[in-house]
């Protein structure tokens, strides 16, 4: 298998309440004097959804109110629709809501996925740049709204050395990093810096995964 094919996500559900009940609205996060529709998605790779619900904040007036990862991955799911992931969006307006999902979906089938990383496509890298923050992942971050960030996710030893070679390829800074094990047992950072700085940090992660990948032990 070729080094740094596209793992493409699976949207498995996507549904809309118009009109949700205030203890559900509650319950997920979103305010009701304010939010009055949900849109709920699950997809089989968390990161890039996460990428695609702060995407979606940037064509509709939309909130993500809730996204959480499932333990253990997409391969321990509790049933054939849970996938990795579940993301909530909410919104006063239905059409809101649609106009979120579509740009949700949108970004998980063209943009944001997980790559191969070795011949045998055991292990998977996800070296992401997101050019323009919008205003989800930028509370998350700390990072103004606007800005650029790279996003980077890889298996526990993998993601721990490339970190460190992104953070020293170029003028990056760390806004998060997270070790493992996260919930889908993997490790990731968020650096943020001008968008040529997070292009070459991104590009130092995966060549450094893909070598940490060929040469799992010093010699």
């Amino acid at each position: 298998m070729p080094i740094l094919q596209p793992i493409l996500p699976k949207i498995l559900s996507v549904r809309r309440i118009p009109g949700a009940s205030e203890a559900l609205l509650r319950a997920y996060g979103a305010d009701p004097s304010r939010h009055r529709s949900l849109g709920l998605i699950t997809v089989d790779q968390d990161d890039p959804t996460y990428v695609a619900l702060d995407e979606a904040t940037k064509h509709a007036q939309v909130d993500v109110v809730y996204a959480r990862s499932f333990y253990a991955g997409s391969r321990h799911t509790s049933g054939p629709l849970s996938g990795e992931i579940l993301g909530v969006i909410a919104a006063a307006d239905p059409d809101e809501i649609d106009e979120g999902l579509k740009a949700l979906i949108a970004c998980l089938e063209q943009d944001a996925c997980f790559y191969t990383a070795s011949d045998d496509g055991q292990i998977a890298v996800f070296p992401h740049v997101i050019s323009s923050l919008g205003h989800y992942l930028s509370a998350l971050s700390g990072l103004p709204v606007g800005s650029a960030m790279a996003y980077l996710v890889a298996p526990p030893m993998e993601a721990s050395i490339g970190i460190d070679a992104a953070l020293k390829a170029a003028d990056v800074r760390a806004m998060k990093i997270f070790p493992p094990p996260t919930e889908t047992n993997f490790a990731a950072a968020w650096l943020g810096g001008e968008l040529d700085a997070c292009e070459a940090a991104a590009m130092a992660f995966a060549s450094t995964v893909i070598d940490v990948g060929r040469s799992p032990r010093e010699r």
